[in-house]
């Protein structure tokens, strides 16, 4: 007879182990398109903070071009940094093309023009991520249904009773980091001219672009006429925006 309690043990190590190693490699595809671009971080609250972005697993960090001085505390900054867990303070990521260089504008180009016009490379590519990212639900099921089993189990079951918490974190933890949610609306529609509800804090205001990629978090379009705060001029530019708060709406033309 097999050793259930060897088993359980087993079992939450390797969760563990593969968690945090998944954990550690993964980075928001939608973060990573404006990765050692210069962006502006519009914050809800208002603030906006400006300069290269560095994209890791846990957070993001915006590093200036040149040091500066908080007039109020007297100090020096050299970046601005952003943790994952305040990813919900985001209004948007902006990526105007007027500040990007030479080089930055010509891969920007090859970006949009492989956005519109997908090689078969690019579309396989595609079709293997989403297929992994539709088996998340499978695979949660799967977990609850070994863990079920095991908790009516001894003594697998004086184990498990007593770490639920544990364990529901581990399951979340390593769900989280197998892709991102696959969404059949938003696949066919991407690179195409989409209509994005953003929720401002004085209504929903909507913008026209190319819906370059989303993620579980975020939503990517391009190409877009932007303006903030509204009595500037408009400029083109790129936008990530959290998708809790940024509804592709519409499809444009």
């Amino acid at each position: 007879m097999p050793d259930t309690f060897a088993i359980t043990v087993v079992f939450i190590i390797l969760c563990t182990i593969l968690g945090a190693f998944f954990r550690r490699r993964s980075r928001d595809r939608c973060l990573l398109d404006f990765s050692n671009d210069l962006v502006n971080l519009e914050r809800k609250d208002g603030k906006i903070v400006w300069g290269k972005l560095r994209v890791e697993n846990t957070g993001l960090e915006l590093v200036y071009n040149s040091p500066y001085l908080d007039k109020k505390d007297g100090h020096i900054e050299t970046s601005y940094i952003l943790y994952k867990n305040e990813y919900p303070n985001i209004q948007c990521l902006v990526r105007y093309l007027d500040e990007l260089t030479p080089e930055g504008k010509k891969s920007r180009q090859t970006t949009l023009e492989k956005t519109y016009h997908p090689n078969t490379m690019r579309r396989m590519k595609r079709k293997v991520r989403n297929f992994f990212a539709t088996v998340r639900d499978s695979v949660m099921e799967f977990l609850n249904l070994f863990l079920g089993r095991l908790k009516t189990a001894t003594p697998a079951r004086a184990v498990l009773s007593t770490q639920d918490k544990y364990i529901s974190q581990i399951k979340q933890q390593l769900l989280g980091t197998l892709g991102t949610s696959f969404e059949p609306l938003l696949e066919k529609h991407l690179g195409k001219r989409v209509i994005l509800e953003m929720t401002r804090e004085k209504g929903i205001v909507e913008y026209s672009g190319i819906l370059k990629d989303y993620t579980s978090e975020f939503l990517e379009v391009m190409d877009v006429e932007y303006r903030y705060p509204p009595e500037e001029s408009s400029r083109k530019a790129d936008l990530v925006v959290p998708r809790s708060i940024g509804t592709i709406r519409h499809l444009g033309e």
